[in-house]
């Protein structure tokens, strides 16, 4: 039996989940696959209560471990340290059964606990690490932040040392650990997070039967899509907005999570400017990204140097172009520069994003769907769920033949 073990899964909308949930159905095809997941929290504000899923292919457990939706520090550790704990009981009670842990938990104290127990149960575990701890929580807790470096740093070191396998999700990742922690090169696996591409191209294809998919006279459109939290910056992005003062163009804010409310109070000060907060449900990213003519992607300083933010992917798949509101030397601006399929400028740096939204709200339609194409373009050479979800396929299923398990995995 493979283990996968996620902090995420279906019917919560968020890329994790999506990525757990090709996972469990690719891996059924070969072998029995259990997922272990705590009940659906994320994101923070989302309705669970109208979402039912039926999983036919693979076995799956929601544990009663304690679950922490708003951002805060000591409720996330509480959530990290009983969901690690509750799944290290169950490798234990049923570590005969188990050929391999796959696991994309909560950091630190969760992975700390599940890779602990397998290796005390000799099984091979693949860490998938979205994030790099603690160095992340510099942003949202910069007071403490050497203290809780001290403190935290050992644990991780353990956790990717212990782990049979680390998946890291970006170049900067990758060269942090082997630099930082002093893990071997050839223990890691750099393989990008994905979107489904499958759901944009129906959508692109399907685009000119659906009503606001025709020519429809509306105000210049910028959008930010995705969780609303504390390190994604839309606070900053809703007062640089304003400052601009552009004619005939609005702000969306698109989605949920624990900064919403006070983003939407910060809008309401702004008078007189168009900005506005859209709920996003399931299934219609890319119809709700088409009413927009350029994305935004602002995260505060520093929290975007160890991974690509998955609405990234999401945005140049729907063919528009990006402003970046991020740190240079990350992955993301580096993506953005290549694809040359929008803007960066620094995080947090008003008079440079003002500069950047009353240059782009004069530009012509066919240079910004010229941005889009090239986004695409480049999102489908290195952020296709085709490629990317083999490779960790493969990488289980080996894990699993060298415990005994015969699985073949076919083109």
């Amino acid at each position: 039996m493979i283990l996968l073990v996620s902090a995420v899964f279906p019917p919560e909308p968020v890329v994790s989940a999506t990525i757990a949930h090709d996972l469990a159905v690719t891996l059924s095809d070969d072998v029995t696959v259990r997922v272990l997941r705590p009940k659906p929290t994320r994101p923070y504000g989302f309705s669970f209560d109208c979402l039912r899923m039926e999983y036919k292919k693979f076995e799956h457990v929601i544990l009663p471990s304690y679950t922490c939706a708003r951002s805060g520090l000591f409720g996330r550790m509480r959530e990290s340290y009983s969901f690690g704990r509750y799944v290290a009981r169950y490798i234990r009670e049923h570590r005969d059964k188990i050929a391999v842990v796959y696991l994309n938990a909560w950091p630190l104290l969760a992975q700390y606990l599940i890779v602990r127990a397998a290796k005390h149960c000799a099984l091979p575990s693949i860490v998938h690490v979205q994030d790099i701890y603690p160095e992340s929580l510099s942003t949202k807790i910069p007071v403490f932040c050497k203290f809780i470096h001290r403190l935290l740093m050992p644990l991780d070191i353990y956790i990717l040392k212990n782990a049979t396998r680390v998946i890291a999700v970006s170049e900067n990742m990758k060269l942090n650990f082997i630099r930082t922690r002093g893990i071997l090169e050839e223990k890691i696996a750099l393989i990008q997070n994905w979107q489904d591409e499958a759901d944009f191209i129906k959508y692109h294809y399907q685009k000119k039967d659906l009503l606001y998919g025709q020519a429809s006279k509306k105000p210049f459109t910028f959008m930010y899509l995705g969780n609303i939290g504390p390190v994604a910056g839309v606070d900053f992005l809703i007062k640089s907005f304003a400052q601009a003062n552009l004619s005939d163009a609005r702000l969306v804010i698109a989605g949920s999570g624990s900064m919403k409310e006070e983003c939407q109070r910060i809008a309401e000060g702004c008078k007189d400017t168009p900005i506005l907060f859209w709920d996003v449900p399931a299934g219609k990213v890319p119809e709700i990204q088409d009413r927009a003519d350029v994305m935004l992607l602002p995260v505060k300083r520093g929290a975007a140097m160890s991974s690509i933010p998955s609405k990234l992917v999401a945005y140049l798949y729907s063919k528009k172009p990006v402003i970046a509101c991020v740190d240079q030397q990350s992955d993301s601006a580096r993506a953005i520069e290549q694809a040359r399929c929008g803007w960066v400028v620094p995080p947090e740096e008003m008079g440079e994003l003002v500069a950047i939204f009353r240059l782009v709200s004069d530009l012509k339609k066919a240079e910004l769907e010229e941005k889009g194409m090239k986004g695409y373009q480049y999102a489908t050479n290195n952020f296709s769920k085709k490629h990317n979800l083999k490779k960790i396929v493969e990488m289980i299923l080996q894990a699993a033949n060298n415990q005994g398990i015969s699985a073949n995995w076919a083109d």
